[in-house]
């Protein structure tokens, strides 16, 4: 009883002082988390849940990982902070490594403490490197929440602080969606459509200083292209002199079945960003790449950028043990075979379900999207159902996994299957299972219409 009035109080002055993300306020009680290891996280009162979609598509390596968490108590004896203009082993020690897992070509780095913060950075320097301001980026994107990473997410996170919230200068192109696309499915090459649109938008805009991507989108629907269209975009990139920026955020570390989800297509971004796994998420860290070209024209140009945590020790070691760790443990290859299992099971999952409209995704990475009809694709809930607190089928579906012990990602119509890299196959088929009893309260409502 002392116990669980300790948890009132936890998560009453939690909702009463501190805000909830991307939510509305009223009625918001977080489950109180008190231990979490491997896969699996357990609340206060003893309940355990798989953690199937690594809490924000972040805890690639687990938790608990004991390598990193050497590395993070390390740091701290060792030399817990020192201002950006100093240097330390830390930083030498992640560069290094950093050039021996990024794509071949990303050469010079600037730290941060998130992936929003990576963006920024990228955007800055896109703008500093070429003299032109406009950033493109794609209607079904998120990029971060500061000034520059929400003006450049086109889904519908930005509309409510919009204008004075958000930079200038973004303007957004169709996605490559190929479950919903923009331009139709009776259109025989959707791929090319996108990106030859978007090259038509460079022409006619002026002043473009960059492209910016999600390889393979992340919250707003696991959306994987097809092999030519990444290859079509760098092409029209160096063609019209336009910076091309990979939002490797969510993509990153292992998360595709490869260390960097540009690698599927062997495309090379001019600026790679980064964060989310490159710690596992034990420490907050982001990564903004850039190639050796545009980091020599800031030898005789001005690098308008910084911040206090930039370069933070204990930040950067933590990094270095995380790499180490999917060395080892042979990540990458794992997120490749556990990540043909994991499809192979939600494939079955939509052949018994009639809410399934679709199932998508690459490695450990993907998406089961909800419909009412697989006919029409009507999503069960839309951006204007978020913005005005309406429940959603999902919520319910949800809540239900969690009373089985499955903790899943869930936005609009879809939820985000992304577990850590280190699960297995039983803990794959716990998930499937809890998803298989879950989805009923879908398949009702698609039956009763």
């Amino acid at each position: 009883m002392q116990e669980e009035k300790l948890s009132d109080s936890v998560v009453e002055t939690t909702s009463e002082n501190t805000y909830g993300t991307w939510r509305f306020q009223k009625g918001w009680k977080p489950l109180h988390i008190v231990d979490a290891e491997g896969c699996f996280f357990t609340d206060v009162n003893g309940n355990r849940y798989l953690d199937f979609s690594s809490q924000l598509m972040c805890s690639n390596l687990g938790h608990k990982n004991k390598a990193v968490i050497d590395a993070i108590c390390d740091q701290a004896r060792k030399l817990p902070y020192i201002a950006p203009s100093f240097t330390c082993d830390a930083r030498a020690d992640l560069s290094k490594l950093l050039l021996e897992v990024l794509p071949r070509g990303l050469e010079k780095f600037f730290f941060t403490t998130s992936g929003t913060e990576a963006v920024e950075a990228a955007i800055k320097i896109a703008r500093m490197y070429t003299g032109k301001y406009k950033i493109i980026s794609r209607y079904k994107s998120y990029h971060g929440s500061t000034g520059g990473s929400i003006a450049a997410t086109g889904d519908f996170r930005r509309i409510p602080i919009e204008p004075a919230g958000k930079i200038d200068g973004v303007v957004f192109a169709p996605e490559m969606d190929q479950y919903r696309s923009p331009f139709g499915m009776e259109f025989e090459n959707r791929a090319e459509a996108s990106a030859n649109y978007i090259e038509h938008m460079i022409k006619n805009e002026g002043n473009v200083a960059a492209i910016l991507v999600e390889p393979v989108v992340g919250t707003n629907g696991v959306l994987v292209p097809p092999k030519e269209y990444l290859p079509r975009l760098r092409e029209i990139a160096t063609n019209q002199g336009v910076l091309l920026i990979a939002d490797e955020v969510m993509s990153g570390w292992g998360r595709t079945g490869e260390w960097f989800a540009v690698n599927h297509w062997k495309v090379t971004p001019d600026i790679l960003t980064t964060a989310k796994g490159v710690t596992g998420a034990y420490v907050p860290l982001g990564v903004t790449a850039t190639t050796r070209e545009i980091a020599e024209h800031f030898e005789s140009h001005y690098f308008a950028h910084g911040h206090t945590y930039e370069a933070h020790p204990m930040t950067l070691a933590p990094a270095i043990a995380a790499i180490n760790e999917y060395r080892r443990l042979d990540l990458i290859t794992a997120a490749r075979k556990q990540g043909e299992y994991l499809g192979l099971q939600l494939q079955k999952l939509k052949s018994k379900h009639v809410s399934i409209g679709d199932v998508r995704g690459l490695g450990l990475f993907w998406a089961v999207e909800l419909v009412k009809n697989r006919e029409t694709k009507e999503p069960f809930f839309t951006p204007e159902d978020k913005l005005s607190g309406k429940a959603s089928v999902l919520d319910k579906i949800s809540a239900d996994l969690m009373r089985q012990g499955v903790y899943v990602q869930s936005w609009l119509s879809h939820f985000v299957v992304a577990p850590p890299l280190i699960i297995t196959r039983e803990e794959i088929d716990e998930g499937i299972r809890a998803f298989d009893m879950s989805l009923k309260f879908a398949d009702e409502l698609v039956l009763e219409n």
